[in-house]
C-alpha cells in the first residue's frame, strides 16, 4: 500500500501529460466507465481527451475537503461550525491549484450563483454530522492512495475516502458520496468500488477489511454497508481479470463501441461519439487486425485476382 499526495481530482493536463497511451491498470472508476461506454473509456484512458470541471463534481470535491481536514482537528473540536468554517479557505484553496475553476461561474457578478453553490455544499457538509459523529473516530489514513498488483499482472489503484481501525483491529473503509443513496436495484453497482478497494487492501496487506461504508450526503442523508468476505472478493477479482481480458483486446483492435445509457446527457464527449452524431478522433494506438479482418483481407484479394 502506497501513501501518495491528496488527489485533485480533475486537474488540467499539459499537452504532454494528454499523449495517447495504452492504459496501465485499473481504477474503480475506470473500469465503472468500460461497463458504462468503453467509447467513453478509450476517450478518457487512451485520448486523454480534457473535460471541463462541472460544479457538481467541484462541489464534491469541496466537500471531501472540508471533511478530510476536519480530522486535523483534536475530537472535541470536530464540531459543524469548524467543518463550515473550513469550507471558504478550502475553496480558495482549489482556486489558487485550478484557477480555470473560477469560470464555473462566469456570469456571477454579484456573487449569487456562488453563494447558493457554497450554500449547498454546506448543506452536504451538516448532513455528514447527522450520520457518523466525527469526535468518536479516529481514521488511520484519509485519502489514501493504495496500488496493488495481480499475480496476473493487472495493477488496481485507486484512492479510498478513510481507514478505520478500531481497537481490536478490524478495518473498515468508508467512502463519502455528495449525491443521494441508490435504489437497491443500484445499490450493488455501488458497492463495486468499495469491493474493488478491499480486494487492493487484502492483496497487498494480506488484511480482509471488516466493514465497507458509503455514506450518502446527498438527498436525506443514508449509510449503506457490507461485510465483505473472501469469496466476495474473489469473485471481484476474476471479474476484473475478465474486463481487463476485454479491455486489452479492445486496446489491440480499437474497437470502442458507444453505449448509449442514462449517463449521457451528461457527457462531455457526444461531439465524439456516433450516437449524437459526432466522430471519435482517429485511433492514436497500433492496432492488431482480427482473425476476422486478415480473413476479409484474405478474401478480398482473392477476388481481386480473380
Amino acid at each position: 500500500m502506497t501513501v501518495r499526495p491528496p488527489r485533485v481530482l480533475g486537474m488540467p493536463q499539459t499537452d504532454t501529460e494528454r499523449r495517447a497511451a495504452a492504459p496501465t491498470g485499473l481504477s474503480p472508476s475506470r473500469a465503472g466507465d468500460f461497463l458504462t461506454c468503453p467509447l467513453l473509456y478509450r476517450l478518457r484512458v487512451i485520448d486523454k481527451l480534457p473535460e471541463p470541471p462541472s460544479k457538481a463534481a467541484t462541489r464534491g470535491t469541496l466537500v471531501h475537503a472540508v471533511l478530510e481536514r476536519l480530522f486535523d482537528h483534536p475530537p472535541a473540536e470536530r464540531t459543524v461550525a469548524q467543518a463550515l468554517e473550513l469550507l471558504a479557505p478550502q475553496w480558495e484553496r482549489l482556486l489558487g491549484e485550478r484557477p480555470e475553476l473560477a469560470e464555473l461561474f462566469p456570469e456571477d457578478a454579484q456573487g449569487t450563483e456562488l453563494a447558493g453553490w457554497l450554500a449547498d455544499a454546506r448543506k452536504l457538509t451538516e448532513r455528514w454530522f447527522t450520520l457518523e459523529d466525527p469526535t468518536r473516530l479516529h481514521p488511520v489514513e484519509r485519502e489514501l492512495y493504495v496500488e496493488t498488483e495481480l499475480e496476473s499482472g493487472l495493477k488496481l489503484r485507486g484512492y479510498i475516502d478513510r481507514v478505520d481501525v478500531a481497537p481490536t483491529g478490524e478495518v473498515r473503509l468508508v467512502d463519502y458520496k455528495t449525491g443521494r443513496a441508490p435504489s437497491r436495484d443500484f445499490e450493488g453497482k455501488a458497492m463495486f468500488q468499495m469491493k474493488f478497494y478491499a480486494l487492493v487492501v487484502w492483496r497487498w496487506k494480506g488484511v480482509l477489511p471488516k466493514r465497507l461504508q458509503l455514506v450518502y450526503l446527498g438527498g436525506s442523508g443514508d449509510v449503506v454497508t457490507y461485510d465483505p468476505d473472501e469469496a466476495d472478493l474473489r469473485a471481484v477479482e476474476r471479474k476484473l481479470l475478465a474486463l481487463w481480458e476485454t479491455i486489452s483486446r479492445a486496446v489491440a483492435t480499437g474497437e470502442f463501441p458507444a453505449t448509449r445509457n442514462r449517463l449521457c446527457d451528461w457527457c462531455d464527449h457526444q461531439a465524439s461519439c456516433p450516437e449524437f452524431g459526432g466522430t471519435p478522433p482517429p485511433y492514436p494506438l497500433p492496432v492488431q487486425r482480427t482473425a476476422s479482418q486478415e480473413q476479409e483481407s484474405v478474401t478480398g484479394m482473392t477476388s481481386k485476382e480473380s
